[in-house]
């Protein structure tokens, strides 16, 4: 296959046809963090720090030897606090093969309920050279071998 050294990355109204417009839908995608496909993934580009939930890290089969101890708080809403169970570094594909990239990202562990599995967080999002379309709910990215996307679940 051909090499591109520099894919220009646009949107269509194609890349939107399987949408229900309009729609507030938050960005979901699928991912593959080590060798687990993860689901209910949120790509969110308003958050600092990547984050995976203890029930998709325990489903993963991690052992806790893994996670590096971190004492550095969270906050939310409100000035609600919440402490990491540790950090770990994994693995994460995006985009279907070639035109796919694979880097790692270091997770916050974090034990507390979300509808998500994880959270991709805007500096990553940024060391992909990735962009987001909320409207399309499709993240595009440069690839060797032209522009990935990840489309929503």
């Amino acid at each position: 296959m051909a090499r591109l050294d520099n894919p220009s990355i646009r949107f269509s109204e194609e890349d939107a046809q399987c949408l229900h417009h309009p729609h507030d839908d938050a960005f979901v995608v699928s991912i593959r963090a080590g060798d687990y496909n993860m689901h209910r993934v949120l790509v969110d580009n308003g958050s600092l720090a990547d984050i995976l939930y203890y029930p998709a890290f325990q489903q993963m089969g991690i052992g806790r030897e893994r996670l590096i101890p971190t004492n550095a708080p969270l906050v939310g809403f409100g000035g609600t606090r919440v402490y990491p169970l540790g950090i770990v570094t994994l693995s994460v594909t995006v985009g279907d093969y070639p035109r796919q990239i694979t880097e790692d990202v270091v997770f916050l562990v974090v034990d507390c309920s979300s509808a998500y599995n994880a959270i991709l967080r805007r500096p990553t999002l940024n060391a992909w050279k990735a962009v987001t379309s909320t409207y399309h709910l499709i993240v595009k990215f440069p690839t060797e071998y032209g522009v990935g996307e990840q489309c929503r679940n």
